[in-house]
């Protein structure tokens, strides 16, 4: 076992199972994290057989505090342990007007908070060890918030803006992390933000294994930011480049000349 264990969040289905399903094939072991003990069980026995490797599930609620402490000490303490996969969240069931506060708060909890604990205890274990990677499943609707919940919007905005400047502060460690930003994914997500899939163009539908095979090719080629379905590359890097020449502008003694009021004005 050369490539160490990587520890997968929402590993249960969906996404979350294909990676560990993927990673198990590269010769990882595997640590799947999820609520459902069942599935956490039949998967870690299929990819065993299948693949030859260890494979520990560890049934945790991570919106929990002494479940998600279980996995933030597995974190900390298992040398081990090289990649972490952060794939669990949870969508809204409806337009934020139509959204009561407290599953709003929740999807914050466990989208924002959640993930940013496990991220930060990952990265300060890899970064002591001088080795290892995270890995942290945004969305695209991080990129256009008009078009979706604007809370869940938010979060995934979060997961990529954090993701980017972590990998500034890690990359000197030999950390590798990676933000991916998924479109419409084949997944049970769907059916339980209560949203009818039919009703989506299938041409916008990627399915999950597809998903995560275009993320690993990301990954092993270093990506920051990976968009599975993006063609051309140079759309992404175009807008990378038009808001790192923003900067010079962002802080300045005066306000800009457009904002000037006549003197002694009120």
């Amino acid at each position: 076992m050369t490539k160490g264990t990587a520890i997968i969040t929402g590993a249960s289905s969906g996404i979350g199972a294909v990676y560990a399903d993927r990673l198990a094939r590269r010769g990882y072991g595997i640590v799947p994290v999820a609520r459902d003990r069942g599935r956490l069980t039949a998967l870690a026995e299929r990819l065993s057989t299948e693949h030859g490797v260890t494979v520990t599930p560890l049934p945790a609620d991570l919106t929990r505090d002494g479940d998600r402490e279980r996995v933030l000490t597995m974190l900390r303490d298992d040398q081990g342990l090289s990649l972490l996969v952060n794939c669990a969240g949870i969508g809204p069931k409806a337009p934020l007007l139509g959204s009561e506060r407290a599953g709003l708060d929740s999807m914050l909890h466990l989208n924002v908070d959640v993930l940013h604990s496990l991220t930060v205890t990952a990265a300060q274990a890899f970064a002591s060890r001088q080795r290892g990677a995270i890995i942290n499943i945004a969305s695209v609707v991080a990129l256009m918030p008009e078009r979706f919940n604007a809370t869940y919007c938010a979060s995934k905005a979060f997961v990529l803006a954090f993701t980017q400047a972590i990998s500034t502060e890690l990359k000197p460690h030999g950390v590798q992390v990676q933000a991916v930003l998924p479109g419409f994914t084949r997944t049970g997500l769907f059916e339980r933000a209560g949203v009818d899939i039919a009703a989506i163009p299938p041409e916008m539908i990627m399915e999950a294994g597809d998903m995560v095979d275009a993320s690993l090719a990301g990954f092993d080629r270093g990506e920051i930011v990976t968009i599975p379905s993006l063609a051309d590359i140079q759309l992404w890097s175009d807008l990378e480049n038009a808001r790192l020449e923003l900067a010079p502008y962002l802080s300045l003694k005066q306000p800009a000349a457009r904002y000037a009021t006549g003197t002694g004005s009120r």
